[in-house]
């Protein structure tokens, strides 16, 4: 009755005591930890997850009173041994994050059968080993072209046509080699993703030209599909939810700055484009209404199947991911047929995607990032940012700042929905690699803001 009235109190119980470690232990258990949480946060992986990764493997191997610190940038890991023998730490940088979501779910495999004592320490060095020295399921070349394919299926999704697709292919193409280039050349990446959106904007502006301006919005909409930051998006949100403040504030400052290039570049070439007579307005902009029709949800499939091969996720998740961006359009064409407003119709379309890619996760015994970001991709708003800069250049800055608004919010609320259907899965089963419950996770307990 007493521990009862306490949980119902949430009065915090006492901390248990803490026993003397020994000072024996070998300091490679700390080198493979901060190697693992390395590769994973490379890799795309959120905060809250590496961080139970990186403790699970030095509980497992036995280093004494482990202390972890995981940052967006850096992974810090120390061990307390006793009898007044001098703490051993251990640090990380993270200089280059690539999406590699085949490696990441090797690593949570290897984290697994670690922290259960199924691989020693030789066997997990090994193991990390391989996964480091790896090759993505698929090739470059297919890698490259999916990315042609996300822009050719979307710009479909928002009601272009074959010839469209193929203009929006042919763009996403030559942008993405741009930006390569310019990579090659040590340019930064906030240019690169400044030229490769000025690219796509070009291609509205010279079929405008033509004489095809209902047709220029789409193709817009498609290759600024393939540049929206849908991944780091959701990690940001996802790290601010646990807690992980630092992280998800450099998270969301990623995001910002990409946001941002993708703006600057359909600035840039919007203004240049009405400056030198080009015919560009916003009603040009045929609004392409979200229906149930086989067309838009096929599209949607390709769009999130497209995206999936672009993040490397294993193979056995390409099937899941495409049901998941066919499912969220269907939820998101019901919702607006039931009169919900746009944002909230994303949000709860995310929640239910989010439930689902995280029970199929902790089903396989995996990391939920692949099945989730890959579904949600249709519904990232590229139209809303390219009707933004439409605006701002033609002379209705309110209407402007009102749709770039608009935009955000649909991403934010992309990502908040995807993370609440990650708790609500959370709540009814056990959490973490290493420990469960609210105690063993610092998100869970009450502050009320202090």
């Amino acid at each position: 009755m007493r521990r009862s009235w306490s949980v119902l109190m949430d009065a915090n119980p006492p901390e248990p005591p803490e026993d003397e470690p020994g000072e024996s232990f070998d300091p490679r258990a700390i080198e493979l930890a901060l190697r693992v949480g390395e590769l994973m946060l490379a890799s795309g992986e959120s905060t809250e997850r590496v961080n139970e990764a990186v403790l699970s493997l030095a509980i497992g191997y036995e280093v004494p009173r482990p202390e972890v610190q995981v940052t967006f940038t850096s992974i810090l890991v120390s061990a307390h041994p006793g009898s007044g023998a001098p703490p051993v730490t251990g640090s990380r940088a993270i200089r280059r994050r690539t999406p590699a979501y085949w490696r990441l779910d090797a690593l949570h495999k290897l984290v697994q059968e670690a922290s259960i004592g199924m691989l020693d320490l030789d066997d997990a060095r090994t193991r990390l080993n391989e996964i480091k020295r790896g090759r993505a399921p698929y090739p470059a070349w297919l890698m490259v072209v999916c990315l042609g394919l996300i822009a050719a299926a979307a710009s479909m999704l928002v009601g272009g046509g074959p010839l469209v697709a193929a203009t929006a292919f042919v763009a996403t193409l030559i942008s993405d080699r741009t930006a390569a280039l310019l990579a090659r050349r040590g340019i930064a990446e906030f240019f690169q993703l400044t030229v490769a959106a000025g690219i796509a904007a070009t291609a509205a502006a010279l079929v405008i030209a033509a004489g095809h301006e209902a047709h220029a919005s789409t193709i817009v909409t498609g290759a600024i599909l393939a540049l929206l930051p849908g991944r780091p998006l959701v990690a940001s949100v996802q790290d601010g939810i646990t807690g992980d403040l630092v992280s998800a504030g450099a998270r969301l400052l990623e995001v910002f700055f990409i946001i941002a290039a993708i703006v600057a570049g359909l600035g840039v070439v919007v203004y240049v484009a009405v400056r030198m007579n080009v015919d560009i307005n916003v009603g040009h902009m045929t609004a392409a209404p979200a229906l149930m029709k086989p067309i838009p949800i096929i599209a949607a499939a390709v769009v999130a199947l497209t995206f999936a091969v672009f993040l490397a996720v294993p193979r056995d998740v390409l099937i899941p991911a495409a049901l998941g961006g066919g499912l969220i359009w269907v939820l998101y064409v019901l919702l607006l047929n039931w009169q919900v407003t746009p944002v909230l119709a994303s949000a709860v379309s995310a929640v239910v995607i989010g439930v689902l890619g995280s029970m199929l996760a902790r089903r396989r015994n995996g990391p939920s990032l692949p099945y989730i970001v890959p579904a949600i991709s249709p519904l990232l708003p590229g139209t809303l940012l390219y009707r933004g800069m439409v605006e701002l250049n033609t002379g209705s800055p309110q209407q402007g700042a009102m749709s770039l608004v608009a935009a955000l919010s649909v991403a934010l609320a992309l990502g908040a929905g995807v993370n609440l259907g990650g708790e609500l899965v959370r709540a009814f089963q056990s959490v973490g690699l290493s420990a469960s419950g609210r105690w063993a996770r610092p998100a869970a307990r009450r502050t009320r803001g202090f």
